[in-house]
């Protein structure tokens, strides 16, 4: 029987709304590891027109200038134009950070580090598959590097029309489980006043499609380019950005399951970010051993507590799902164990933040 379906991924530019709180939370967490690796950070950002709201609790031994960062921040992702009310320069920002609650760290810390317990309830999951060198699914991967390359065009100055808000859409074809073509693709996109829909076409089909997509271009995709007509207007000049918002984009983009828990602007104590780097850590073991083609796995803790709850493994049909459960529980799921397995506790959380969590092989949990 012949198995053939369409799957769809998104991704967004750093310049979205949502994507800019996230930047800016997880700048305040490398800046907070910096000074303080042992730093309770859980920072939540808003923006909307010309503010920006930071609220949420952080612990922390440094001296951390919280609007410098900020601004610094929205300077490197390009809000700088003149005139519009979104502006390095000229936000308003509202601190509404206080101190991380002490019921929360008698939980956590604990005198043997290994028993740390968990910073907070829930469930993550992880997901590998060998469709792509990268052991992600296609579509996801695909809109990634379209924003991505949106950007570097942006920031480079090859096309200086650009502007930081963009979206881009990616739908794959699949038969018998496996990626064959790519069959449509957005692309909504800020650009300057000046710059007609004909010219944004233009570059889209013959130089962002063709580099972003690579081996995967054909000329027969159906590109659709700013739907709307036009796309002026953008950023958190024109819509609301919350952290958060963003966890498909930021994991596997829909092909696999999530726990729900978001992952900018914590620090590693908060499992909702450090065991779904783990469980990802874990998945890509289980397909490199070849145990399975495609893995998925679920962990779920109790807050305070350091043995997760519960571990489950799915290979869809795909493997020996006995024995990729078995090696998967040869690893230490403790909150300090990943910490310690994955090194977490350094300044790199803004190298996560935008165009994937996951599939950057740089990372200690794509190694």
């Amino acid at each position: 029987m012949n198995d053939t379906y369409l799957f769809t991924s998104e991704s967004v530019t750093e310049g979205h709304p949502d994507k800019v709180c996230d930047t800016i939370a997880d700048a305040i967490l490398d800046a907070c590891l910096q000074q303080d690796p042992e730093s309770r950070v859980a920072c939540e950002v808003m923006c909307k027109h010309d503010h920006v709201m930071l609220g949420g609790e952080i612990a922390c031994r440094g001296n951390i200038d919280y609007e410098a960062i900020t601004r610094q921040t929205i300077r490197d992702i390009g809000y700088t134009r003149p005139g519009e009310p979104f502006h390095a320069d000229h936000v308003t920002i509202v601190n509404h950070l206080s101190a991380q609650s002490g019921e929360i760290a008698q939980g956590v810390i604990r005198e043997k580090r290994i028993e740390q317990g968990a910073g907070d309830q829930g469930i993550m999951f992880g997901y590998a598959s060998n469709e792509t060198a990268e052991r992600m699914p296609l579509p996801i991967l695909l809109a990634h590097k379209l924003a991505q390359q949106l950007a570097t065009d942006r920031k480079t100055g090859t096309e200086d029309w650009l502007g930081p808000d963009g979206k881009t859409q990616v739908t794959v074809r699949y038969e018998n489980g496996r990626p064959t073509k790519v069959m449509d693709v957005v692309v909504s996109t800020q650009h300057d006043a000046q710059t007609e829909k004909r010219a944004i076409e233009h570059y889209v089909k013959t130089s962002l499609l063709p580099r972003a997509l690579d081996d995967w271009y054909t000329p027969d995709i159906t590109i659709h380019v700013n739907p709307t007509g036009s796309f002026v207007f953008g950023g958190p000049s024109a819509d609301c950005g919350v952290t958060g918002r963003k966890i498909i984009v930021d994991t596997y983009g829909g092909f696999a399951r999530h726990g729900g828990g978001a992952f900018s602007g914590k620090d590693p104590s908060k499992v909702d970010r450090s065991a779904a780097y783990f469980c990802r850590y874990v998945a890509r073991q289980i397909v490199r051993q070849g145990l399975a083609e495609r893995v998925e796995l679920q962990v779920a803790y109790a807050i305070g507590k350091a043995n997760p709850i519960s571990i489950h493994v799915d290979t869809f049909g795909t493997g020996d799902t006995q024995a990729a459960a078995k090696y998967a529980g040869t690893f230490d799921f403790r909150p300090y164990a990943i910490i310690q397995q994955l090194d977490l506790k350094r300044p790199i959380y803004t190298q996560t933040t935008n165009y994937g969590h996951f599939g950057k092989p740089h990372l200690t949990w794509e190694q």
